[in-house]
């Protein structure tokens, strides 16, 4: 490993390789004195690509706030306590190319594995889906990630364990697939960032944070995509409300309180500039949940 002359020199069956680098030079300069722990070889498309794993340790900060992220195909919600913020995604888009290579698969089903033309239309649109994925992931999640380190929050995500079972419940399994990937693939982004940066993570239990009230722990009835409390008259769209409510959880299982009932701030308009109350620092938010 020669981060100065910024190049991997690797050897395999007693022949030696010289590859370079095709990282930014100020990229590569944050792992000089860091140990490598693993490198990865791969032959693809006759090109001999390289990663190399470093250690380092993460020493994350004690965050006076949290920044809760909910995520669907076309939209990803951040709450902090006071205000909403909505991501666009590119998932849609990147879905639509996948759809077509599996429309051109399912009109050659015979045909597609062996026409060279075919074979490589659906390359290049699988190929196009899961590059426009990757891409977003990695933007979006530095964006957020140094967003949370300017303010010194901590980055709340959902726990995605569960994701992969309910593929097999859904009727369109191609969007599932998708959708298992996207999520997990914008999860690891924003971790792998968080990590480098030493933003502090918290992963939330994402199980019924779309039908609980953020205010008063009852069930929702929805109107569409509005959720309606007819016990307390809290109103809010449905991945307002998710994102609320994995902020609350996440607060919950920081201060050491499971089980908690969940409480939230009132909420009257999710765009408003003023009239809330945001939390100065974590401190205040655990003795609020305590009280």
């Amino acid at each position: 490993m020669e981060l100065d002359n910024e190049v991997v020199r690797i050897i395999i069956r007693d022949k030696w390789y010289t590859l370079k680098l095709k990282h930014r030079r100020d990229y590569i300069k944050r792992f000089r004195g860091f140990r490598w722990k693993e490198v990865h070889v791969k032959y693809e498309n006759s090109k001999l690509c390289v990663s190399v794993v470093f250690e380092f340790t993460y020493k994350p900060y004690m965050p006076r706030g949290i920044v809760a992220l909910d995520v669907n195909l076309r939209m990803v919600t951040a709450y902090d306590g006071s205000d909403i913020r909505r991501y666009k995604t590119r998932f849609v888009d990147a879905l639509s190319e996948r759809k077509r290579a599996e429309e051109l698969q399912s009109k050659y089903p015979k045909r597609w594995r062996y026409n060279e033309k075919i074979l490589s239309r659906v390359r290049e649109l699988h190929r196009k889906a899961r590059n426009t994925v990757i891409d977003w992931c990695w933007k979006l999640a530095k964006q957020v990630v140094l967003k949370a380190l300017r303010h010194n929050y901590a980055i709340a995500l959902e726990n995605l364990e569960g994701l992969r079972e309910s593929v097999n419940d859904k009727s369109d399994k191609v969007v599932w697939k998708f959708t298992v990937f996207a999520y997990r693939r914008l999860q690891h982004s924003i971790i792998s960032k968080a990590l480098e940066h030493g933003v502090p993570l918290i992963i939330a239990d994402p199980r019924n944070t779309s039908s609980t009230c953020p205010r008063c722990g009852d069930k929702l009835l929805y109107i569409h995509r509005l959720a309606v409390c007819k016990k307390c008259d809290f109103k809010a769209d449905r991945d307002s409300v998710g994102a609320m409510n994995i902020w609350l959880r996440a607060l919950q299982a920081y201060a050491g309180v499971p089980g908690s009932p969940l409480r939230a701030p009132v909420v009257k308009d999710e765009t408003r500039r003023s009239g809330g109350t945001r939390h100065e620092g974590m401190k205040e938010i655990i003795r609020a949940i305590h009280s």
